[in-house]
């Protein structure tokens, strides 16, 4: 599986090992007490439905992108700092990403999980 961005007609991929946090314990860990992520990992969150989607980074000791998504749109993009970073955003799915990962994502565009 790999996380794609599309943006103004072209395509770009944002992570190519992804790995999805479907169950509750893993949602509620996240990527803490990772001491890192490689640069091509992306975390995804997917709910059913949605909702206001928080995000902390206690005991994550890495900044990290963040991405709110709705129907695959994204709805919002925050850099949260190692330690200490805290997010909102309304979606029905969130990314966490290496911090850099998603410079060039803007609210309004796509972004797709794709391949098997």
């Amino acid at each position: 599986m790999r996380l794609v961005h599309e943006q103004d007609g072209d395509t770009a991929t944002l992570a190519s090992e992804v790995d999805l946090a479907e169950s509750t314990v893993a949602q509620a860990r996240g990527l803490m007490f990772r001491r890192s992520i490689p640069e091509e990992y992306g975390l995804v969150f997917p709910f059913d439905g949605v909702g206001v989607r928080s995000l902390h980074m206690l005991f994550v000791p890495f900044s990290i992108d963040a991405v709110w998504l709705r129907d695959d749109e994204v709805t919002k993009t925050k850099r949260l700092r190692a330690w200490t970073g805290l997010g909102w955003g309304r979606g029905d799915c969130v990314l966490e990403l290496p911090a850099g990962a998603a410079d060039g994502v803007s609210v309004g565009d796509r972004v797709r999980l794709v391949g098997p």
